[in-house]
């Protein structure tokens, strides 16, 4: 079977478990036989020299035939083989599946451009910022200016237009504002069912806090196969891919009088648990026999289909400094400027999930609150503390606590830490379920205990550093950075088993560079209108710069783009409803997984 040419073998280092469950035996089709005499010879199977697999019948072996026997057919791997072992939930999250690469986009593209005009699917790709900031990065000189995001997404668009054959080239900033507004609206429903069941409205069968963010999909995975008593505390709001493959396939479908399955939409995303996620059966439409998302492809694929085609994404091309046109939402015919492009949000380069409920919690309080951080173990585990400002900061209310998580560590130790605040059992399932509320209790000033508050709120990506560290992108130079990975430890990569001799090939890149990680991030915020505040220890208002945050013209620009992409969203949501689209319109479910393996009965 065919992988991707972008995935390599690299960190081995952070595996969760043993994968000894993640091995596919040659498939065998069992048809009805005889019933088998006493004494009969069992059968066995042989491997011939170019690796064919028989099943030959042990008498006829010893009389001395040379009959083949019955080839085997091999099996096959698909993402639904998936068991969440160590094999593919790691740190460099290099998933193996087929049907999932670029070469796969290449191949339909190549076969829809000679279709008929009836049979003909519109192709459409859509491009994550994380991608772009990858992309960016990795093709700037520091002897230049920097290429910017912006940039890079009027490069790309030429070269899918121009040379692949897509009619329509997106990024995916519109969709991560309204998974952002759906976010906040699902955290304030939990919010109000938390309080009316601490006025002993009992809801077992509801949502909980804290909410736990979704937009992760190697979390999500781990979550339903590893941790299933989490799954009533994660978000059902789509991530920002799947809501846009909602906008594709249904609401720019009916405005180009194409039906889902007459689309064929492509993304580009920095994780290749991406192309999990886009296979679940949730987003598959069963009425048109289509998904939503029909090929996800890394940002490193992206960059092997413009080297592939002689495509140099340092060279500019026109206009890509040209500001973004007018949006008008009234327009019947959706192009590529018809979306607001590269929109600004607040907080983390994964999205601003926390940031965006702080900012909403803020903008409603009718009392001033002030907000102070505080570093866990690393920067990938911060706490976020909201309190009244009228009270003294050592003794004000509590009004909200969240926290960001990043990485497999820390995540497990999250898990841990919300098992015990909330009387869950952890990795007991749903029969780990304990009775009642469990307080955490610290001591007070006169060695009273009282009870300390429980996050409300944890952002998780399952990449240390975020989204913008993923496995799939970009890896960077031998020669760059730091020896430690983005977790902060030392890696030995030759004791590893990964040889780094051949600077020239593909191992010679290796996952977790901090350094480089720091330079993508740079890239992603550089050529926003204002870079968007982000919470410091300091609780000043300051940009992911550094500097302080100019309210002048660049902020009036950020807030009419963010009034015209609210406004659209309205409209959006109005013309899905009115077009028979389901009540949870950017929402998903997640299921427990039971593994029927046992890892001491495996036999190797």
């Amino acid at each position: 079977m065919a992988f991707s040419g972008a995935l390599t073998l690299t960190d081995l280092n952070d595996f969760i478990t043993p994968s000894q469950a993640c091995i596919k035996p040659v498939e065998q089709i069992i048809s009805k036989t005889e019933e088998k005499q006493p004494g009969s010879a069992s059968n066995e199977i042989r491997i011939d020299h170019n690796g064919s697999y028989y099943e030959v019948n042990g008498a006829t072996l010893i009389g001395g035939s040379t009959t083949p026997g019955k080839k085997l057919e091999q099996a096959q791997i698909s993402l639904n083989d998936c068991l969440a072992c160590s094999g593919c939930i790691t740190s460099a999250e290099s998933v193996l599946i087929t049907l999932q690469s670029h070469n796969e986009v290449l191949s339909f593209l190549s076969s829809n451009a000679t279709a008929d005009v009836a049979s003909r699917k519109v192709p459409v790709i859509s491009i994550a910022p994380q991608s772009l900031a990858s992309l960016a990065a990795s093709v700037s000189s520091p002897s230049s200016a920097p290429i910017t995001p912006q940039q890079m997404l009027h490069r790309l668009r030429a070269f899918c237009k121009e040379v692949l054959g897509f009619d329509h080239v997106f990024d995916t900033t519109f969709a991560r504002h309204v998974a952002l507004r759906e976010h906040v609206r699902e955290f304030i429903e939990r919010q109000e069912e938390s309080r009316l069941k601490d006025q002993a409205v009992k809801n077992e069968g509801g949502t909980a806090l804290p909410m736990l963010a979704s937009a992760c999909p190697g979390w999500i995975c781990y979550a339903e196969k590893a941790h299933p008593e989490m799954l009533p505390f994660i978000a059902r709001t789509q991530s920002p891919q799947q809501v846009m493959g909602t906008l594709v396939k249904h609401w720019m479908g009916e405005k180009w009088g194409k039906q889902p399955n007459e689309i064929y939409h492509v993304s580009v995303m920095p994780c290749y648990d991406k192309k999990l996620e886009a296979s679940r059966a949730d987003f598959y439409n069963e009425a048109y026999s289509t998904r939503d998302v029909d090929c996800v492809i890394t940002t490193g694929e992206m960059q092997l289909l413009a080297q592939e085609k002689g495509w140099d994404l340092s060279s500019p091309v026109p206009e890509e400094d040209t500001l973004q046109p007018s949006l008008t939402t009234s327009s019947k015919l959706v192009s590529d400027v018809s979306l607001p492009e590269l929109m600004v949000h607040s907080g983390s380069s994964s999205g601003g999930y926390l940031q965006s409920i702080i900012e909403h919690i803020q903008s409603t309080s009718s009392t001033p609150l002030s907000l102070s951080v505080k570093q866990i173990r690393n920067a990938d585990y911060e706490e976020f503390v909201l309190r009244r400002e009228a009270e003294p900061a050592a003794e004000g209310k509590i009004v909200f606590k969240g926290a960001k998580c990043y990485g497999f560590r820390n995540l497990q130790n999250v898990v841990r830490k919300v098992g015990k605040e909330t009387g869950v059992r952890v990795a007991m399932g749903a029969a780990g379920k304990l009775k009642g509320q469990a307080a955490v209790l610290k001591r007070g000033r006169r060695g009273q205990e009282i009870s300390e508050k429980g996050y409300d709120y944890i952002e998780v990506m399952a990449c240390p550093g975020g989204c913008v560290n993923g496995g799939g992108q970009v890896k960077p130079p031998t020669n760059f950075g730091a020896v430690e990975d983005a977790e902060g430890y030392s890696r030995k990569w030759e004791e590893s088993g990964v040889s780094l001799e051949d600077n020239s090939g593909p191992l010679a890149a290796k996952w977790g560079n901090k350094e480089w990680t720091k330079r993508v991030e740079n890239v992603y915020w550089h050529d926003l209108p204002t870079p968007p505040a982000s919470p410091t220890s300091e609780n000043h208002h300051m940009t992911n710069s550094g500097e302080k945050e100019d309210a002048g013209y660049d902020s009036e620009i950020r807030n009419e783009i963010v009034m015209m992409a609210d406004r659209l969203l309205i409209d959006v949501t109005d013309e899905l409803y009115r077009s028979g689209s389901q009540h949870n319109l950017f929402r998903t479910n997640y299921r427990a997984v039971e593994s029927e393996v046992v890892g001491l009965t495996v036999k190797w």
